[in-house]
């Protein structure tokens, strides 16, 4: 079995972002220079979906997703805040991990499956603090992968 969405090491950051709008520009951004994509368009999809309600998992992680036309495969972009942001989280505590996702546009189930493998991974209490603590981006990139690895074998 493969991962359910391709993430590359370019893809792993940590940002200082001071608002939910800046951590989408950052989203945007980063997806864009990674995979070649439309960085209006990625901004302008993922702000359709949070307008139906935010994105915000709770237990300080984000997880703003979105489907794109032209997309072969799930992608995958992780930022590490350098302090929480607000993010409307459905508990109320403001987020220090984004994990983006974008599908493909008739990605239905692929999707969902995504999105339930990245819920699994940061409900791991084990697993947030590590992200949080890793030491560089190259670290942070190391547990994500190692994690996904693992969930794919």
């Amino acid at each position: 079995m493969t991962a359910l969405f391709t993430l590359m090491p370019e893809a792993v950051g940590t940002i200082s972002a001071d608002s939910k709008p800046a951590i989408i520009e950052h989203l945007s951004g980063r997806f864009a220079r990674v995979y070649a994509l439309d960085e209006e368009q990625v901004r302008d999809r993922i702000e359709e979906r949070e307008k139906l309600g935010s994105t915000g998992f709770g237990r300080g992680v984000a997880i703003p997703h979105a489907r794109m036309p032209d997309l072969v495969r799930p992608v995958a972009v992780v930022l590490r805040l350098e302090s929480p942001v607000a993010f409307e989280s459905a508990d109320d505590m403001p987020v220090d991990i984004v994990f983006g996702l974008l599908s493909p546009e008739q990605a239905g189930a692929v999707h969902l499956h995504a999105l339930a493998a990245i819920s699994r991974m940061m409900r791991d209490d084990k697993m947030h603090a590590a992200l949080i603590e890793a030491p560089s981006d190259e670290a942070l990139y190391a547990l994500l992968a190692n994690v996904l690895d693992r969930d794919a074998a």
